[in-house]
């Protein structure tokens, strides 16, 4: 049984009570499964990191590589390589059948919401 969307989601939830996570999974090997994603997310909820969180499956299902954004209180005071560990770890067990995490971003809510700010007073081109 491969990792699934909600695993990665629920496991990071869990741990970091994210304000916001984004998720994706790109494709490697068919020997996967969305199962394991969806034990992820199921530990990041139980952990409560993260605040918001969003997941994407962009594999077709195979669950053997994933790319995440994040946004969690807990990386207050947090180097960006603390903030990876934090992220490393609570996705302990799903690491151990996926082949990638990318972690895209690993924010405070108030460095999200500086960026979100940053990204909506730009002109449209």
């Amino acid at each position: 049984m491969g990792v699934t969307k909600e695993d990665v989601e629920s496991s990071l939830t869990s741990v970091l009570n994210p304000s916001h996570l984004a998720f994706s999974i790109t494709p490697f090997s068919f020997s996967y499964s969305l199962s394991a994603i969806n034990l992820i997310l199921i530990w990041i909820n139980i952990l409560g990191f993260f605040v918001f969180q969003e997941v994407i499956d962009t594999s077709g299902g195979c669950g053997a590589s994933f790319s995440i954004e994040i946004v969690s209180e807990q990386f207050e005071g947090k180097r960006l390589l603390e903030r990876h560990r934090m992220v490393n770890a609570a996705l302990q067990e799903e690491m151990k059948q996926i082949h990638a995490l990318s972690i895209k971003k690993a924010l405070t809510p108030e460095q999200w919401k500086q960026q979100q700010e940053a990204e909506n007073s730009q002109p449209a081109a």
